[in-house]
Formats: C-alpha cells, structure tokens, sequence
C-alpha cells in the first residue's frame, strides 16, 4: 500500500484543505490517532491496544463543500469513515461514501497492483456517522445504498444485492447510547458541549453569547478544558461559522418550497449568497445556471 504522512493527506491535499476548507470542532476534536482508538473501541464495544496504529487518511473537499465533517482512517486492516451531523440525516450518505472510499482505496493503494493476477488484499471498510443534531432520532438505525437502487423491484437476486453500501448511525446527543458515551470520555464531554450551547440558546441566548458561555462553564467544570483553553477562539470560530451556515441552508430550502418559482429561487440565491454559502451549494439549492448566480453574486 501507498504511504501517506501522519496528516492522512498528500502535502498538495493538504494544503488544498487548509486554503479552501473549515475544519468543523469535530474534525479538530477528534483527528487525534489516539482520541480515534478511543472513540473506535467504545462504538464497537471492544478494547483496542494502544500499540495498533491508527493512520488517518482524510481526504477534501469530497463529502462536504467548504468545511470538513469527516474522518477517515485506518486501524487494525479496517478502513472505517466516521461523519459527524448536526442537521437533518441525509439520506444520501451512502451514495456520498461511495464514492468517498473510491477515492480513499485509490489514494492508499497501490493502483499497479491491480493488474497483477494476485489477489490485493485491502482494508476492510466501515462507515459510521454520529448524529447530534436536534430532530428526534433512533439510538441506532442503518442507512443502506440498495434504497437508492431503481429498477429492483421483481429482480430475482439470489443471494444478494450486488452493490451495497451500510451506513451505521448512533444518536450521540446526551440521553442516547449512553454506553458508548460512558466509554469515551472526549466523546461525552463533546456532546455535553454541544448540549450546553443549546440550552443556551433555549433560554434565548443568541448563538455567539451561548457559544461563549459554554466555553466558559465547562472549563470552569473542567469538561474539555485543556482542548477549550487552548483552542477557544478557533472553536467558536467554527461552531458559529458552522452552525449559521446549517441555519442558512435550511431557511433557503423552507423559502424555495413556499416560492416554487424563478424569483423565488433567485431570492433564495441571494440570502445564501449574503451568508456566505458556496456558488455550488447555492446552484444544488436553487437549481439555478452558475451563470446566474455569478450575476446574482455581482450585485450583492
């Protein structure tokens, strides 16, 4: 297999990531190999020595358009991509992660090799995603590739659907999966965090006074304290770039059901536009020609 450096990306991905790319306070967190071993052993339940490596193989600008939400490594032969989801689950997922583990195998593998007559042994995929956003949501569900398939109904399959992709989903908001909680430490404390900013906000606390009286209790109570001393200023940068970019996305979607039309979806553009959301994102949104939203761009 092809080596990559302890950042999990080649120095061109790299840098491509820090010029273009947010890193969220999850990526941040948790791109840690060993905060990774921990959170890895506590999701499946099994301990996991110290002395297996854990080589993170993240890739940009692949899953998410301007902020990094994901994970990917390796541990133990197993090649495992964790996603972190604070707004609606996506039933897109497992599309998305097939083509993201395409990319990851091409990147650590060796493509010669596949020529050879050989067998080429690789890692054992996996792909997970910790949900904490603020719907209502199963400890645990699964999402599946073959619930996008056309055409299958009638189809005798003898053994198995020829292409499948399974996605595990854990609710990691507090009062859920609370054995997985309890096994990783970091992991608790970031969803108490997270919680501790919306109980803010219900009391009617803007984000960037919740986010910041956050930071502040739990250093005082000594939750992340030694991450949060160090990385305040960034982690509220994050959070709050994060979070009002969901918000966004999501009273852009509400405006473009109730307007149906053209204009509609150019005031939509516009309002995501002032906020700061992607050219491509906004197009995804609006089903607008690029052309139009570069005008729609030139006025603002």
């Amino acid at each position: 297999m092809k080596k990559i450096n302890s950042q999990g990306n080649s120095k061109e991905n790299s840098q491509n990531a820090n010029r273009e790319h947010k890193a969220s306070m999850f990526s941040s967190l948790f791109g840690n190999p060993d905060v990774l071993r921990e959170l890895y052993s506590a999701i499946e339940g099994i301990p996991i020595p110290p002395d297996i490596p854990v080589e993170i193989t993240t890739l940009s600008d692949v899953l998410y358009k301007d902020k990094i939400n994901d994970l990917s490594f390796l541990i133990d032969n197993r090649l495992v991509v964790l996603i972190e989801h604070q707004s609606t689950i996506n039933n897109n997922i497992p599309l998305r992660l097939l083509i993201y583990i395409a990319s990851v195998y091409k990147m650590i593998i060796d493509m010669e090799k596949m020529y050879q007559t050989k067998l080429e042994k690789i890692p054992f995929p996996e792909f997970i995603v910790l949900y904490n956003g603020k719907d209502n949501y199963p400890d645990y569900a699964e999402l599946r590739l073959s619930d996008a398939f056309m055409g299958i109904k009638g189809l005798k399959l003898e053994d198995s659907i020829p292409l499948e992709l399974k996605v595990q989903v854990y609710n990691i908001n507090h009062g859920h999966n609370s054995e997985i909680l309890k096994k990783c430490e970091t992991l608790d404390n970031y969803s108490f965090f997270i919680d501790k900013i919306r109980e803010y906000q219900n009391k009617g606390i803007k984000l960037e006074k919740a986010i910041n009286n956050a930071i502040e209790y739990c250093i005082e109570n000594n939750i992340l304290k030694k991450y949060l001393k160090k990385n305040g200023s960034e982690v509220f940068n994050m959070i709050s770039s994060e979070w009002n970019w969901d918000t966004a996305l999501k009273v852009a979607r509400k405006e473009g059901r109730e307007d149906g039309l053209e204009e509609g979806m150019e005031l939509v553009a516009r309002n995501a536009l002032s906020k700061g959301i992607p050219v491509q994102t906004v197009q995804e949104i609006t089903g607008l020609s690029l052309e139009r939203i570069e005008e729609l761009t030139s006025t603002l």
